[in-house]
């Protein structure tokens, strides 16, 4: 397939993702909305790697999912703080 389905696909996630961070109230549902946003990075930077043949862009996904698992932590920590 082609690089441009996956930029188009990345930036519907991206977009729908930044549409729920600023439409929802919910701490959680904002939580998920990143996460999306996050993975729509992470489908361009591979889709870019791929394409350039090169393993950078999918080492640096594989960051951005590290730093995405800790956000996730924290903020799940701080929700669960929030309502006891």
């Amino acid at each position: 397939m082609a690089i441009e389905w996956y930029l188009v696909l990345s930036g519907l996630l991206f977009a729908t993702g930044a549409a729920g961070v600023l439409i929802r109230r919910s701490p959680l549902v904002i939580l998920l909305c990143l996460e999306l946003m996050l993975n729509a990075g992470n489908l361009a930077l591979v889709a870019f790697a791929r394409s350039l043949g090169d393993q950078d862009g999918q080492v640096f996904a594989l960051v951005v999912m590290v730093v995405a698992a800790c956000e996730v932590v924290v903020g799940l920590g701080l929700i669960v703080a929030m309502f006891r």
